[in-house]
Protein backbone atom coordinates (compact mmCIF):
# COMPACT_ATOMS: atom_id res chain seq x y z
CA UNK A 1 0.00 0.00 0.00
CA UNK A 2 1.38 3.00 -0.98
CA UNK A 3 2.25 5.81 1.81
CA UNK A 4 -0.41 8.49 2.40
CA UNK A 5 3.00 10.79 2.21
CA UNK A 6 3.52 9.45 -1.10
CA UNK A 7 -0.20 9.61 -2.06
CA UNK A 8 -0.10 13.60 -1.51
CA UNK A 9 2.77 13.51 -4.27
CA UNK A 10 0.50 12.31 -7.12
CA UNK A 11 -2.20 13.96 -9.38
CA UNK A 12 -5.17 14.68 -7.91
CA UNK A 13 -8.36 13.19 -8.91
CA UNK A 14 -11.44 14.99 -9.10
CA UNK A 15 -13.06 13.80 -5.69
CA UNK A 16 -10.04 14.71 -4.18
CA UNK A 17 -8.37 11.77 -3.90
CA UNK A 18 -5.01 10.74 -5.52
CA UNK A 19 -4.42 8.51 -8.13
CA UNK A 20 -0.39 7.45 -7.60
CA UNK A 21 1.63 7.32 -10.97
CA UNK A 22 3.15 4.07 -11.95
CA UNK A 23 6.29 5.78 -11.55
CA UNK A 24 5.45 6.61 -8.09
CA UNK A 25 4.52 3.41 -7.20
CA UNK A 26 7.83 1.55 -8.91
CA UNK A 27 9.67 3.91 -6.34
CA UNK A 28 7.37 2.64 -3.40
CA UNK A 29 8.24 -1.37 -4.78
CA UNK A 30 4.18 -2.01 -5.18
CA UNK A 31 5.70 -2.74 -8.90
CA UNK A 32 8.60 -4.62 -10.17
CA UNK A 33 11.64 -3.27 -11.98
CA UNK A 34 15.18 -3.87 -13.05
CA UNK A 35 16.78 -1.38 -10.96
CA UNK A 36 19.95 0.21 -12.77
CA UNK A 37 20.94 2.19 -9.34
CA UNK A 38 18.92 3.45 -6.35
CA UNK A 39 19.80 6.43 -3.62
CA UNK A 40 17.88 8.33 -1.20
CA UNK A 41 16.40 10.76 -4.15
CA UNK A 42 16.95 8.94 -7.23
CA UNK A 43 16.12 5.89 -9.08
CA UNK A 44 16.98 4.24 -12.30
CA UNK A 45 15.57 1.24 -13.90
CA UNK A 46 14.82 -0.18 -17.40
CA UNK A 47 12.36 0.83 -19.30
CA UNK A 48 9.60 -2.03 -20.21
CA UNK A 49 9.55 -0.92 -23.57
CA UNK A 50 13.18 -0.32 -24.72
CA UNK A 51 13.92 1.95 -27.60
CA UNK A 52 16.97 -0.43 -27.17
CA UNK A 53 18.40 -2.69 -24.97
CA UNK A 54 20.07 -0.78 -21.83
CA UNK A 55 17.10 1.75 -22.01
CA UNK A 56 17.25 3.42 -18.76
CA UNK A 57 14.52 5.76 -17.33
CA UNK A 58 15.96 7.93 -14.18
CA UNK A 59 13.31 9.42 -11.95
CA UNK A 60 13.38 11.49 -8.48
CA UNK A 61 11.85 9.81 -6.13
CA UNK A 62 9.66 12.78 -5.12
CA UNK A 63 6.96 12.83 -7.64
CA UNK A 64 7.46 15.97 -9.98
CA UNK A 65 5.14 16.48 -12.60
CA UNK A 66 8.09 18.57 -15.10
CA UNK A 67 11.50 19.87 -15.23
CA UNK A 68 10.17 23.12 -13.87
CA UNK A 69 8.67 21.82 -10.66
CA UNK A 70 12.24 20.49 -9.82
CA UNK A 71 14.78 22.61 -7.99
CA UNK A 72 18.43 22.55 -9.01
CA UNK A 73 19.53 20.09 -6.49
CA UNK A 74 17.58 17.87 -7.73
CA UNK A 75 18.18 18.35 -11.33
CA UNK A 76 21.60 18.32 -10.70
CA UNK A 77 21.37 15.24 -8.65
CA UNK A 78 19.11 13.34 -11.42
CA UNK A 79 21.97 14.95 -14.12
CA UNK A 80 24.99 13.59 -12.01
CA UNK A 81 23.08 9.58 -12.51
CA UNK A 82 21.96 10.36 -15.92
CA UNK A 83 25.90 10.83 -16.52
CA UNK A 84 26.50 7.54 -14.16
CA UNK A 85 23.92 5.36 -16.12
CA UNK A 86 25.12 7.07 -19.82
CA UNK A 87 28.94 6.27 -18.84
CA UNK A 88 27.94 2.69 -17.64
CA UNK A 89 25.90 1.84 -21.23
CA UNK A 90 29.12 2.63 -23.07
CA UNK A 91 31.70 1.09 -20.97
CA UNK A 92 29.64 -2.33 -20.24
CA UNK A 93 27.33 -2.27 -23.23
CA UNK A 94 29.67 -1.22 -25.52
CA UNK A 95 27.08 1.52 -26.49
CA UNK A 96 29.53 3.76 -28.87
CA UNK A 97 26.99 6.78 -27.98
CA UNK A 98 23.58 7.43 -25.98
CA UNK A 99 20.87 9.86 -26.33
CA UNK A 100 19.66 11.77 -23.14
CA UNK A 101 15.40 13.09 -23.60
CA UNK A 102 13.11 14.62 -21.43
CA UNK A 103 9.43 14.87 -22.69
CA UNK A 104 8.34 17.78 -20.93
CA UNK A 105 4.11 17.88 -20.42
CA UNK A 106 2.09 15.73 -23.11
CA UNK A 107 2.98 18.07 -26.02
CA UNK A 108 5.96 17.16 -25.72
CA UNK A 109 5.24 13.46 -25.54
CA UNK A 110 5.52 12.57 -21.96
CA UNK A 111 3.37 9.80 -21.20
CA UNK A 112 4.02 9.32 -17.39
CA UNK A 113 3.47 12.51 -15.68
CA UNK A 114 5.89 12.68 -13.36
CA UNK A 115 9.54 13.56 -14.76
CA UNK A 116 12.11 11.18 -15.94
CA UNK A 117 15.27 11.29 -17.75
CA UNK A 118 15.37 8.24 -20.93
CA UNK A 119 18.91 7.02 -21.79
CA UNK A 120 18.57 5.47 -24.81
CA UNK A 121 22.06 3.28 -26.02
CA UNK A 122 23.16 4.06 -29.30
CA UNK A 123 24.30 1.16 -31.48
CA UNK A 124 25.95 2.13 -34.98
CA UNK A 125 23.44 1.68 -37.84
CA UNK A 126 20.58 0.91 -35.62
CA UNK A 127 17.86 2.83 -37.58
CA UNK A 128 17.05 5.57 -35.48
CA UNK A 129 16.69 9.10 -36.51
CA UNK A 130 16.86 12.00 -34.51
CA UNK A 131 13.76 14.45 -35.29
CA UNK A 132 13.14 16.38 -38.72
CA UNK A 133 14.67 19.96 -38.83
CA UNK A 134 13.60 22.83 -40.17
CA UNK A 135 14.91 25.97 -41.47
CA UNK A 136 13.54 30.18 -40.36
CA UNK A 137 11.72 31.92 -42.67
CA UNK A 138 12.90 35.38 -43.38
CA UNK A 139 13.02 37.64 -39.67
CA UNK A 140 11.66 34.46 -37.69
CA UNK A 141 14.45 33.69 -35.97
CA UNK A 142 14.77 37.56 -34.48
CA UNK A 143 11.04 37.43 -33.83
CA UNK A 144 11.49 34.05 -31.88
CA UNK A 145 14.63 35.44 -30.08
CA UNK A 146 12.77 38.33 -28.78
CA UNK A 147 10.04 36.51 -27.43
CA UNK A 148 12.14 34.11 -25.41
CA UNK A 149 15.55 35.87 -24.85
CA UNK A 150 16.44 35.61 -20.49
CA UNK A 151 17.43 38.66 -19.32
Amino acid sequence: MLSVRLLRRCAPRNDNTFMPCIFCKIIAGEIPSYKVYEDEQVLAFLDINPVNPGHTLVVPKKHLANIEEADEETLCRIMRIVKKVGESLKKKLGAPGYNVQENNDPAAGQVVPHLHFHIVPRLEQDGLALWPQKQYEENEAVEILNKIKIN
